[in-house]
């Protein structure tokens, strides 16, 4: 029987009601599929616009799709800009607000990626560049007639009509790389680009790379960073140079031995600002970065960061000159501060519980940044004077049918009297007496933040209390406690965990019978050495770990960390049999453990998981091993994630519930 026509707007009006005052569901692993993500907000000319891409899964390609869209600074208006063009990134405009730049894989065999250009108004993208060798970055020069291009020489790997790659001949001392494979000799050097006449002419060439390049106001003055040591694979010096583009002649504006990187001109282009190590130590994973900034008059150089204990990862000088922002990371949090210029003075411009990413300032000092907090992806958020407010919406559908965790942060005292801060996901906020999951970020130089996790996100919503722990060795908490752990693993770091499991236990969130460990990379190093402590652990997932310190030399891409901090084997090898107990004291172990690796990972090459998973195995330890096929350090196939997260619940859902 058909409902009458009077009853069909009250059948309507019915279902919009219950689907308002439907429940929400706890995150799945299968959310993945539906995510969307923003990045690389870039501000117009005119600063009416923001330009970013917009990345989805493709789920029949089981890859990611990327489109260029353009916002309007009011939030009245969103468009579109690609369609089938693919793997759009570094989205940009061109200096008359005319045009809209980015790179793309270009037609043609090698498929290397090339500038495209479109009309803003609208049309279809035309491919602008057809060079050899691979785009890594460019710049557009203030007359918009030309474009500064940072390119890798072309690979002759691949010559054969066979298609069989060449054989891989060696002579470099770091010779491996993990988003690379196996380094070659092949060097990135500048050069710039014709718009009009398609011509590309070479600026800089020998046997140095020269990268991150920015151009000064006038279009006469080129700033890029090299390491021209004798052989930079030795350390990781860099210093900034000074092109004069009309001469050709160049100037060394730093001498430090240790990192100098990140120019960036001032709007009157009479000072350069830049970052700088806190030591000239040869390998600076944890040091600072110092923000200090040059006069190209009189040559001299000043440091605004000196009395700020956290590093400067990034710089956007204000349209008057008078200030530089940057996003900084401090217990936890990630927001934006200011430092002014002509008093050396800094001070904070936003105190959010959140994480403030990609600031961009334009002319007329407004801001474009990522920002997310716990219930929120990033998205793109426009302010000024520390006040914003949201721009985009991409995760608005992911979120609509979700019941999140509830996410707290908390501080406790490990034995040896440090205070460690970590951050508390529960299924809801009075939820006691749970299965206990600590997920451990790697890095180790990294912190967890005020910040959306898909992966504690998931663990939470299956009825499971989840700990972050910034364990000492984590940043953003100050030089002494990043460096705190410097040839010493698995040393501090397991207290502080310890320390969270016993202040998770005592205040009675955690069950102490069903306390589960893991985390991925150095998180996946420290799940090894906390169950080789501690027997508590009833369960464990290792990911992209290692134990058997010692093969790892030579086998992934840290032969400077490790020459430097740990020393060579041969001359130092109690200090690498000492860092790898879990692997000498396996018997010991008692803890069922999940084994992960990545086949092409040469981070942590697969071989830290498949040794102790061997171990496990000839031990009697319940364990597996999972590899996932083709991938590097970071896992980047849909499927493979929202099998890594089944995988999580299966191995947890076993042991500790």
């Amino acid at each position: 029987m058909k409902p009458s026509l009077s009853l069909i707007p009250m059948l309507l009006l019915t279902a919009a009601l219950f689907a308002q005052e439907s429940p929400r569901r706890p995150i799945r692993p299968e959310d993945t599929y539906r995510m969307q993500t923003v990045s690389a907000p870039r501000l117009s000319p005119d600063g009416q616009w923001v330009l970013y891409t917009q990345s989805k899964v493709d789920s029949a390609k089981d890859g990611y799709e990327s489109r260029l869209y353009m916002t309007s600074t009011d939030g009245a208006e969103t468009i579109q800009l690609t369609e089938q063009t693919k793997g759009t990134g570094q989205p940009s405009w061109s200096p008359d607000d005319r045009y809209i730049s980015f790179l793309s894989k270009g037609r043609g065999e090698d498929g290397t990626s090339q500038i495209f250009l479109m009309n803003r108004k609208g049309g279809e993208p035309v491919q602008l560049t057809s060079v050899k060798g691979e785009i890594s970055a460019y710049r557009w020069f203030p007359d918009g007639k030309r474009i500064l291009l940072e390119i890798r020489d072309p690979s002759t790997a691949d010559t054969a009509k066979s298609k069989v790659r060449k054989p891989y001949e060696i002579h470099r001392h770091a010779f491996k790389n993990d988003s690379d494979g196996y380094l070659d000799e092949r060097k990135t050097h500048l050069y710039i680009f014709d718009v009009a006449a398609k011509k590309l002419d070479t600026l800089t060439r020998g046997s140095h790379n020269e990268t991150g390049a920015v151009i000064s106001p006038d279009g006469r003055l080129v700033a890029f960073v090299s390491n021209i040591t004798a052989d930079p694979d030795l350390n990781e010096n860099t210093d900034v140079f000074l092109l004069d583009i009309a001469s050709g002649t160049r100037r060394q504006i730093t001498t430090y031995a240790g990192e100098n990187g990140l120019p960036r001109f001032s709007p009157d282009g009479k000072l350069l600002s830049y970052t700088q190590s806190t030591t000239e130590s040869g390998f600076n994973m944890y040091e600072h970065a110092r923000l200090w900034v040059y006069d190209l008059a009189s040559g001299n150089a000043r440091c605004l960061s000196e009395a700020l204990d956290r590093s400067v990862s990034n710089a956007a000088w204000s349209p008057d000159g008078k200030y530089i922002y940057s996003t900084i990371e401090d217990d936890r949090r990630r927001n934006i501060l200011r430092f002014d210029v002509t008093k050396g003075t800094h001070e904070w411009v936003t105190d959010a519980r959140g994480s403030y990413g990609s600031l961009e300032i334009g002319k007329d000092g407004r801001m474009a940044v990522l920002f997310s907090d716990p219930q929120t992806p990033n998205e793109i958020h426009i302010g000024e004077n520390g006040r914003f407010r949201r721009l985009t919406h991409a995760s608005r559908d992911f979120l609509a049918p979700l019941r999140l965790s509830h996410v707290s942060g908390f501080s406790c005292t490990s034995i040896d009297k440090n205070t460690v801060n970590g951050i508390l996901y529960l299924p809801d906020s009075s939820a006691r007496n749970l299965p206990l999951v600590l997920y451990i970020h790697g890095g180790p130089v990294a912190q967890d933040e005020f910040s959306f996790d898909m992966t504690r996100q998931v663990l939470s919503g299956a009825g499971y209390a989840v700990a972050a722990v910034n364990y000492r060795g984590s940043s953003g908490r100050g030089l002494a406690y990043t460096r705190s752990i410097y040839a010493d693993w698995g040393n501090k770091e397991v207290k502080d965990i310890l320390a969270v499991v016993d202040h998770l236990v005592r205040t009675g969130v955690a069950d102490p019978a069903r306390v589960g460990i893991s985390g991925w990379s150095y998180g996946g190093i420290l799940t090894n050495y906390s169950i080789a402590t501690d027997r508590r652990f009833k369960a464990a997932v290792s990911g992209a770990g290692s134990s058997l310190q010692l093969s790892m030399y030579g086998s992934d891409q840290y032969i400077r960390q490790y020459e430097e901090e740990l020393g060579k084997p041969w001359k130092n090898p109690k200090k690498w049999l000492d860092l790898s107990y879990p692997f000498f004291q396996v018997e010991r172990i008692t803890t069922p453990t999940l084994f992960m690796a990545s086949e092409d990972d040469f981070n942590v090459p697969v071989i830290g998981a498949e040794q102790m998973y061997q171990a496990f195995r000839s031990t009697g330890i319940p364990t597996e091993l999972v590899i996932y096929p083709n991938q590097h350090h970071g896992v980047r196939v849909p499927s493979y994630i929202v099998h890594r997260h089944h995988k999580h619940l299966e191995w947890f859902g076993k042991y500790l519930k």
